[in-house]
Parts: structure tokens; C-alpha cells; sequence
């Protein structure tokens, strides 16, 4: 499967369907926003850390698009624009509920050590084998939250998806030499707080997942009967792209990104905002759907 950040992009085909959107075709929109929007959507989940927020930012995302779609320059890249508006609208929008509880490393670093461990039996961690992933997934997302926006974005764009520079500076709007910097500077925060914290990474810390599993459940963290993070019905995102993030800088180690990667790319119902977006008033103000 490629994806819209390499090569193969296809900016015809985006043309296409915004004339015929702009025409009235009802079907030609729905497919302008279904190719794009599990990007939009994974990627404002990774950027506010909580699936209900990056719902409610896609559909932010394509009201504030399909309602100025006739304002958009047809002889440039819609993926560009689309993901400009993306960004800035995160850079600009008010905290997320895991943005509000989470503020830096130190401050995150503390709270997974008063997280008491509780050794779990060979028999148990088979048992609860997909909360203890829960409990993984949700560890790496909230190391996300502790860079800034800025960093964070770049970092999602470049080691999680697999952007190059030329294309994540683009995409932000900003020089290619920038965007190096910005990622190099998430990458070091990023690396060097998994270096010193987490078992995944360094076998000489003591933090394991499956330690903090049972009081995460017992303390309601984390329901086993219903995982945020339900990998068996999604595939993950190193399973989705299909090129390698670039290594520029002697600091890059593919194993923390890699530990990204494994997290869900999610084509759940959350996304399915098309009737939502169609449906917004401002939305039908601007289109007359034949």
C-alpha cells in the first residue's frame, strides 16, 4: 500500500475530484475525503494522543477545507494545502485532554515511577497479553505529548510515517534545513528520555510494561474489554507504509521509531465522518450536491 507521502502521489486525481465536487458530485467528494482521511486522522491521533480528539480535529479539518475547496489554487499540490490547514489548525486549537495531563518528560518520567510494579505470573501475562500491549502503545503515544507541537509534528511526519525532509518541509510549510532541525531536536529529547526510562529500549531499566498492567486495570487505566488501542483488528503502521524513514544525523537508531511503528493504524468507525462533514451546515451552504 503507498502511501500519500511518497512518490506516488497522484495530484491529477485530487484535481479531478475537487472539479467535480466544486460541480456538485456528492460521490466525487466522498472520495476526496476517504483518500486522505485516514492520514488526517492517525496522524491528529498521534498529535493529540487521544482517538475522540483526533476524531473531532479531522472533521474540524475538512469542514474548514470543503468550505473554502473553491479558494484552493488548482495548479498546486491539494495535499500540500490540505495538510498546511491540518497543521496549523493543531498548532492552534486548544489542548487535548492527554495535552492537559501530560507537560513534559520529567513531569511523565515521574508518573510512570510512582506507578507501583506488579510482577504478573507466566499464566497471567498470556492472559492479559493485549492489555500489556495496551499499556505499551499507550506509553509511546504519551512520550509523544511531551515534545513540543512543533517537534512532535515533524517527528509523526518523518520517523513515524516516513516522509523525507523535502516533503515534511512542505507539508509544514517551512525550509528543509528547519524541518532537520526540528526532528533532530525531537529525536534527541525523545531518545534520550527512552534511553534512560524505558525496558524496551535499555534492558538496565527497570520499567516494564507488564509491571504497570495490573494497576492500570485495577485503577480503570486500562479495560481489557475494551483496549484503545486494539491492534488484532487493526494493522500497524509499519505494515501500512511501504518506504523507510530517512536517517540523517548521527543520533538516528531505527529501534525507537520501529517501537512507533508498531502502533495501530486505525480504520475504525471513528473515521467514517463523511455523513458528519456533508451533513455541517456550513458545508451545504457552500456546495449544492446534485
Amino acid at each position: 500500500m503507498n502511501t500519500i507521502f511518497d512518490n506516488t502521489y497522484d495530484k491529477k486525481l485530487d484535481i479531478k475530484l475537487i472539479n467535480d465536487s466544486l460541480n456538485g458530485s456528492k460521490k466525487a467528494l466522498e472520495s476526496l475525503i476517504k483518500r486522505h482521511q485516514k492520514y488526517i486522522y492517525n496522524i491528529a491521533w498521534k498529535m493529540s494522543g487521544d482517538p475522540d480528539d483526533a476524531a473531532d480535529i479531522t472533521q474540524e479539518v475538512f469542514i474548514k477545507v470543503i468550505t473554502n475547496l473553491s479558494k484552493f489554487k488548482k495548479n498546486s499540490s491539494f495535499r500540500t494545502w490540505l495538510y498546511r490547514i491540518t497543521f496549523n489548525h493543531f498548532l492552534n486549537t486548544k489542548k487535548s485532554k492527554m495535552e492537559g495531563w501530560i507537560t513534559d518528560f520529567e513531569q511523565y518520567g515521574n508518573t510512570l515511577e510512582a506507578i507501583p510494579d506488579l510482577e504478573l505470573t507466566m499464566e497471567d501475562q498470556m492472559l492479559l497479553e493485549d492489555s500489556i500491549k495496551e499499556g505499551q502503545f499507550r506509553c509511546m503515544s504519551a512520550m509523544l505529548l511531551c515534545l513540543t507541537r512543533e517537534q512532535r509534528i515533524a517527528y509523526i511526519l518523518g520517523d513515524i510515517f516516513g516522509a523525507d525532509h523535502l516533503v515534511s518541509s512542505e507539508l509544514l510549510d517551512i525550509t528543509p534545513s528547519t524541518y532537520r532541525k526540528r526532528i533532530s531536536r525531537a529525536r534527541k529529547d525523545l531518545y534520550s528520555f527512552m534511553d534512560g526510562q524505558c525496558g524496551l529500549i535499555n534492558k538496565n531499566n527497570p520499567c516494564r510494561c507488564r509491571k504497570k498492567t495490573n494497576f492500570s486495570i485495577q485503577n480503570g487505566f486500562i479495560d481489557p474489554e475494551n483496549l484503545r488501542f486494539n491492534i488484532k483488528n487493526e494493522k500497524s503502521i509499519g505494515t501500512v507504509i511501504t518506504h523507510k524513514s530517512e536517517r540523517f544525523g548521527d543520533f538516528y537508531n531505527n529501534k525507537y521509531s520501529e517501537l512507533q511503528k508498531e502502533m495501530p493504524f486505525s480504520e475504525s468507525n471513528k473515521i467514517n465522518l463523511f455523513e458528519n462533514i456533508i451533513n455541517s451546515k456550513n458545508v451545504r451552504e457552500v456546495l449544492n450536491f446534485k
